[in-house]
């Protein structure tokens, strides 16, 4: 029998729509009809074992979440990452493959994953980067100039190491 299945209700965040889930019968901690937390697809938790995802929790892409393993909190697990055994992903912890993250490039981290790249806390695609750069709507938010030139250079490099790297989809 089944553990859980996927409800109706969705959330879309970085353009990526999520399906809350609900447990179909008790098991570990959890009760049969608790809500939990949002998936990709139903392939994103195992139906065996205790694996749960609760709260705002988030698994999308082609990461799986079995054995004892928890997701919780406003974790993310994402890509082809995998957790299992009796892993806890909790709090606003990132379990990702396929990331590159330049901490103290500039004023601001720069994270760069699949499509998109997200500066501070601004998430845009590529293309959008591109395009804010262009046109110069970024520099309002940096402190000066060279803190826009370091931020604008951080994410070309970005751009530059995804593209030598053939495992990071575009």
């Amino acid at each position: 029998m089944r553990k859980f299945k996927l409800t109706k209700t969705t959330m879309v965040k970085y353009r990526i729509t999520f399906y809350q889930i609900i447990s179909l019968k008790d098991f570990s901690n959890v009760k049969k009809g608790e809500l939990g937390g949002w998936i990709t697809r139903e392939e994103n938790v195992s139906q065996y074992g205790n694996a749960w995802v609760s709260d705002n929790a988030c698994v999308s892409g082609d990461a799986c979440v079995y054995g004892n393993a928890q997701v919780s909190g406003n974790a993310w697990v994402s890509d082809n990452a995998w957790v299992s055994g009796n892993a806890q992903v909790s709090g606003d912890a990132r379990v990702v493959t396929k990331v590159i993250n330049l901490i103290a490039a500039c004023e601001f981290s720069v994270t760069a994953y699949c499509k998109f790249v997200q500066i501070g806390c601004k998430l845009h695609t590529q293309k959008e980067w591109k395009e804010i750069f262009r046109a110069g709507t970024y520099k309002g938010l940096c402190h000066n100039e060279k803190s826009y030139l370091q931020c604008k250079a951080a994410f070309e490099y970005c751009l530059t190491v995804m593209e030598s790297r053939k495992d990071i989809e575009r």
